[in-house]
């Protein structure tokens, strides 16, 4: 079996498995750079010279949890939405799947914000694969006139961020799912910042005046 890969028999699978659970519980409870593959293996019931089977060092089992949850996240988010009726259903399904997600599965959540501080580029490749999905799915939205037709890699490292900070907020820090007017509030931000658009020009530093005055800055924020 090649170092890393997946084990031949049912039991080294078993075995595999133990071990990618010890460190999800081991990296997300004491960070990265205080947990050992001491105790992994000890959390994990096996020798420590078992883990060198499976895995090349603490940061490869590192990017197999990483490549884990961006597998289970990405699956997770198109069963939630595959569904919806339109974009914009899609979003508000999206967002509190995604929430619901982060609390339930909170240490893989927190390891995956470790990763940026361990390797770079797995953490640009998890983010870098999300936004491509998201962008290619706005695009589709566009085409059917569920949205508008802004920039979709714009919007979708605007929505990304709005889900990221909700996640870090709550989940990781507050240990909870925010209250409901609090996801009210948001999906009725992104709601009508995704709208189809209602006039020719939806320029965000249009200028003008209005009938009461405010020259520029009145033209450039009414909607």
């Amino acid at each position: 079996m090649a170092r890393s890969g997946m084990p031949a028999t049912a039991r080294g699978a078993r075995t595999r498995q133990r071990l990618l659970d010890a460190a999800e519980a081991e990296f997300g409870e004491t960070g990265f750079h205080q947990a050992s593959i001491s105790n992994i293996t000890q959390r994990a019931g096996v020798a420590q010279g078992t883990f060198y089977i499976y895995f090349e060092s603490k940061e490869d089992i590192l990017r197999h949890l990483v490549e884990h949850m961006s597998r289970q996240m990405r699956h997770s988010q198109s069963v939630a939405t595959e569904n919806a009726a339109d974009r914009l259903h899609a979003e508000k399904r999206g967002l509190e799947h995604f929430l619901e997600f982060a609390l339930e599965h909170d240490n893989l959540y927190r390891i995956m914000m470790q990763s940026q501080f361990v390797d770079e580029a797995l953490h640009r490749s998890y983010y870098d694969r999300l936004l491509r999905g998201y962008e290619r799915r706005l695009e589709e939205a566009q085409a059917r006139g569920e949205i508008h037709q802004g920039d979709p890699g714009a919007l979708a490292t605007a929505l990304v961020g709005i889900a990221y900070m909700m996640g870090l907020r709550f989940t990781s820090w507050e240990r909870r799912m925010p209250d409901a007017d609090t996801i009210d509030t948001v999906l009725g931000f992104i709601g009508r910042g995704l709208a189809p658009d209602t006039r020719a020009s939806c320029d965000p530093l249009e200028t003008g005046s209005s009938p009461g005055g405010g020259g520029a800055t009145a033209g450039r924020y009414r909607r």
